[in-house]
């Protein structure tokens, strides 16, 4: 299955637990107002997306004439993808790290850690900018807040629920003709959450899949990013960066990397599964 298909697969599931949950507490009254108030909390991340991170780890802009050949790199794929350059800015850390963001490519923003600088060739820096610019064209930013307004109304009904619970605002012939019962409702409020936030981290690893797609296919070298991903996998446990969870699904690799998370809970796929598909790229098994 393409990431492109798994990615509307798993929105059309957020949609539906949505109507699901919509429908059994509170019809579809309860479904407009849980969406409503859930796009509005997150449609100041999403216009906001790039000065709300780059303020959030100290991210400086980076003058052409201070980096040169990063930005020929930037510029040349920028070039083959049809998109518009990128500002680039540095995150002033040595874990060896990078994200893009920005609610479209006309705004986009790719930022690299000095670490990261440091530590890839130029060959495989390039692998690593055409993952993240194959985000901006891919438009992961959207598609991420997307995610975010679909699973944040599912919390919103399961919230709404609870109190609903606690506070007997349905009498029991609604709870009856809604869905078989209080306990169905009790129910529904506690596993809804936790199936909306699987969902929502399923996504952003399938986008990453994606990016790893669309990002070797336009710098043309798969083993250039398979390379730099072995490398961020094992100097970004060396040096751990100081991340944000909100914000952890944004960058190359994960950088909360060095904590113990299961991979049903990371918001990144296992980086040996990401290397081992670029290597079927190369040798056009894929």
């Amino acid at each position: 299955m393409s990431s492109a298909v798994k990615t509307t697969f798993l929105l059309a599931s957020l949609t539906a637990l949505i109507l699901l949950f919509g429908e059994l507490f509170g019809g579809s009254e309860g479904v407009k107002w849980a969406f409503v108030i859930a796009a509005l909390m997150n449609l100041g991340s999403y216009w906001f997306s790039d000065k709300i991170v780059l303020m959030s780890y100290g991210a400086q802009p980076i003058a052409e004439s201070d980096a040169p050949e990063l930005y020929q790199i930037v510029r040349r794929l920028s070039q083959k993808a049809s998109v518009p350059m990128p500002r680039i800015y540095r995150i002033p850390t040595d874990s060896p790290n990078a994200f893009a963001t920005g609610r479209n490519p006309q705004h986009a923003v790719v930022a690299v850690t000095d670490g990261i600088l440091s530590l890839l060739s130029w060959e495989e820096l390039e692998g690593v900018l055409a993952h993240e610019l194959g985000h901006v064209f891919n438009r992961d930013i959207l598609v991420s807040s997307i995610a975010a307004t679909l699973a944040g109304a599912v919390m919103m009904l399961a919230r709404m629920a609870q109190w609903s619970a606690m506070f007997g605002g349905m009498s029991r012939d609604e709870r009856d003709n809604r869905g078989g019962g209080g306990l169905a409702l009790i129910l529904m409020a506690i596993l809804a959450p936790i199936a909306a936030m699987l969902i929502q981290l399923a996504v952003s690893r399938a986008r990453e899949y994606g990016a790893d797609d669309s990002g070797a296919r336009l710098c043309g070298n798969p083993e250039a990013l398979a390379s730099a991903l072995e490398k961020l996998a094992i100097q970004s446990g060396r040096i751990p960066m100081a991340a944000s969870p909100q914000t952890a699904h944004m960058f190359i690799v994960n950088p909360l990397s060095g904590r113990s998370f299961a991979n049903l809970f990371s918001t990144h796929p296992p980086i040996e599964e990401r290397i081992r598909r670029l290597r079927e790229m190369r040798l056009g098994v894929a």
